[in-house]
């Protein structure tokens, strides 16, 4: 049991639930003790009760705060690059699969979907250029 983390982050919504895990107790049982919730988003860390969390517990959490903002926004980056291919797919599935009848009832969701895309991309291109 010796492998195990000082610490385990239950992710959940925004964040994730703080458990400080021991092993080193009489029955050698895993326990874990929540010791704070964190908001990854606003950067928050609220000691749970009334603890009062030490730097061993702070470094760790904000490392780990770092460690799962890069995997969030790499998994955005992910997903972008997942919506393209669709695309790519819907567009080839489109012009050589799709009946009329297909076709009909997706046509106007994606020609809006596509629209409102284009528009944002547009807008923040010309923001981008206007900086330069």
């Amino acid at each position: 049991m010796s492998d195990l983390p000082d610490y385990y982050f239950r992710v959940r919504e925004n964040g994730a639930t703080v458990f400080r895990v021991d092993t080193e107790n009489r029955q050698r049982r895993i326990e874990m003790d929540q010791i704070a919730v964190v908001n990854v988003n606003r950067g928050e860390i609220k000691p749970h009760g009334d603890r009062v969390l030490s730097d061993a517990d702070l470094s760790a959490i904000r490392r780990w705060m770092t460690d799962r903002q890069a995997l969030l926004e790499m998994r955005d980056m992910d997903d972008i690059h997942r919506a393209i291919d669709g695309l790519n797919l819907t567009t080839q599935w489109a012009q050589s699969k799709a009946s009329d009848a297909q076709l009909d009832e997706v046509t106007d969701a994606l020609l809006l979907a596509m629209h409102d895309l284009r528009s944002v991309l547009v807008r923040k291109r010309a923001d981008r250029l206007l900086k330069k």
